[in-house]
C-alpha cells in the first residue's frame, strides 16, 4: 500500500466525483457526498490540506484504496 498524499478537499471531491460521488449539500466548510449504487455517504472538509487520519477514514468510508485515490488524483 502506497502512502497517503497530501491533498485539498477539493481535490478529493473532484476524485471522488470521478467514481460516481455526487455533491449532495454543503453545510460550512463540510461537503456532503454520495453515491447510490452502491450506497455510501462520506463528509469532506472544505480545507486547503486534509490530514492524513482524515483522509483515511473517508477511504475507508468509501472503500476505496490508497492506490485507487492516486489514480483519480
Amino acid at each position: 500500500m502506497s502512502r497517503l498524499p497530501r491533498v485539498s478537499g477539493q481535490q478529493v471531491v473532484a476524485a471522488l466525483q470521478r467514481v460516481g460521488f455526487r455533491v449532495r449539500r454543503q453545510h460550512g466548510s463540510h461537503i456532503i457526498m454520495r453515491r447510490d449504487d452502491p450506497f455510501s455517504q462520506t463528509v469532506v472538509p472544505a480545507h486547503r490540506e486534509l490530514d492524513r487520519g482524515t483522509l483515511k477514514a473517508i477511504l475507508r468510508q468509501i472503500d476505496l484504496s490508497v492506490d485507487d485515490l492516486r489514480d483519480l488524483l
